[in-house]
């Protein structure tokens, strides 16, 4: 099954899920247009909080609709975009993409994935028990956050559900994700 985007999300404000919608436009260097964590520097409030000026690392927000599947059969509801997420995709692990790694989708856009999401306490106000759901462990032990990827915009374009995914690495050695 080829890489492709399932669902697009947007939010104006800064609410804990976003609402899917038939496009979402990505801006090269700020992220998704309308979104409230578009821009240069950080949006996200408690990296407001502790240094606005640092560089937005989290233009956009991806997490594998697998991830959805595997909450269901764990007796979670969610519905693309509920966890924050901009684009929802299918047929691509994206938790084991190297930092730096792209992802063209659709005609134009360009993502650079940065990191991994973290995921934080508002999960459980959500749902109760969602964030110990999206959390994880390693054969040696360590912790694995699955609560998707964060990127930033390289090239901008019209991202749609349908749109087709592929990836350039990046050059070796390739850089495990970190959350950032």
């Amino acid at each position: 099954m080829p890489a492709t985007v399932s669902h697009v999300s947007l939010s104006t404000g800064h609410t804990f899920s976003k609402s899917n919608t038939a496009a979402i436009r990505l801006l090269a260097g700020l992220g998704v247009e309308g979104d409230a964590h578009m821009g240069v520097t950080v949006k996200h409030r408690s990296r407001v909080a502790a240094d606005p000026t640092q560089p937005n690392l989290r233009q956009v927000h991806l997490i594998h609709g697998e991830l959805h599947d595997e909450l269901a059969a764990a007796g979670f509801t969610l519905q693309p975009g509920e966890m924050g997420e901009n684009i929802t995709t299918r047929g691509i692990d994206l938790l084991a993409l190297p930092q730096g790694a792209r992802l063209h989708l659709g005609p134009d856009a360009i993502i650079e994935i940065t990191g991994l999401r973290n995921p934080c306490g508002q999960l459980d106000h959500h749902q109760p028990g969602l964030t110990a759901a999206v959390l994880g462990r390693d054969a040696q032990g360590n912790l694995v956050r699955k609560a998707g990827v964060m990127g930033i915009v390289l090239a901008g374009g019209a991202v749609r559900p349908g749109d087709l995914i592929s990836v350039t690495l990046p050059p070796l050695p390739h850089r495990k994700l970190e959350r950032v």
